[in-house]
Parts: structure tokens; sequence; C-alpha cells
């Protein structure tokens, strides 16, 4: 039996693969659960209508997030914390702080794509990366000063 796969199945294929199936694989497995569809042309067609909206809609969100990446560049986070005499912070700077400032500033980032490899704890400048979207990430400087 032929089928169009709706999902990655890692012992068939991928997303819009045509693969020949036992006939019980299919309607006892595969069609139940909603991993395939039957390979008719009506099916193919609708298939490629399909991947060519969602081929559209991330190209137009990776532009988006390419956009954002540059706004993001041009921005300087300044945060004023208590700092000790050699520079080392009382507490540290965290993401949550980061993306208040940001949302300040007018962008909606969230915390969770802001990647901190290790706890800010002194003054000082530093670059972290923002993750926008899979494939673009913003590197945003951090100055962080004693108050």
């Amino acid at each position: 039996m032929k089928l169009i796969l709706k999902e990655n199945i890692e012992t068939l294929g991928q997303i819009g693969d045509i693969v020949k199936v036992a006939p019980g694989y299919a309607r006892n497995y595969l069609l139940p659960k909603g991993l395939a569809i039957e390979a008719t042309v009506k099916n193919a067609k609708a298939l490629d209508h399909a991947k060519r909206q969602m081929a559209y809609k991330k190209n137009k969100e990776l532009e988006s997030a390419k956009n954002l990446s540059a706004k993001l560049a041009a921005v300087n986070v300044t945060l004023s914390h208590k700092a000790g005499e050699e520079g080392k912070l009382f507490g540290s700077v965290t993401t949550m702080e980061i993306a208040e400032f940001l949302k300040a500033q007018g962008f909606e980032i969230d915390r969770k794509k802001i990647v901190l490899p290790e706890a800010i704890k002194q003054v000082g400048e530093y670059n972290l990366a923002v993750k926008i979207h899979p494939e673009v990430a913003a590197s945003v400087k951090v100055t962080v000063t004693a108050a």
C-alpha cells in the first residue's frame, strides 16, 4: 500500500515521502494515528500546497528574525548593581533583568531565549547571544556598572 507521510518516521522517511508499506501496518497504525495519508493524486496536490504555505511562512519568520537581530545588535544594555571594592557584584545579573531592560526599549524577548553561559558577577562588558529563531541568534552588548 502506498502512503504519503505527514510526520517524520525514523524507520520510514521524512514528511512528504511516498512510501510503500504493508496494508496492515497502514490500516492499524499509520492511518489511525494520522501519521500518513493514502497516496492519491488529490492528497499529493494538497500536500504540495501545504508544503509551499509552510515554506512561505518559515521564510517570512526568518526574515523578521533577521530584522530583529539587526535592531538588537544596535542596543546596549546598561545595568547598575551594588558592587564591592574589586568590582564584584552583590548577587548577579540575571536573564530576567536583561529581558526587562529590553522590554523597556520596546523589544519583546522571552528571558529563556537569552543565552547566559555563566552568571555575571563582575562589573564590565559582556556580549550575550539571544536566540530569536532556530537559525538566527543576535548579539547583545551588556554593560554592568557599580551603583
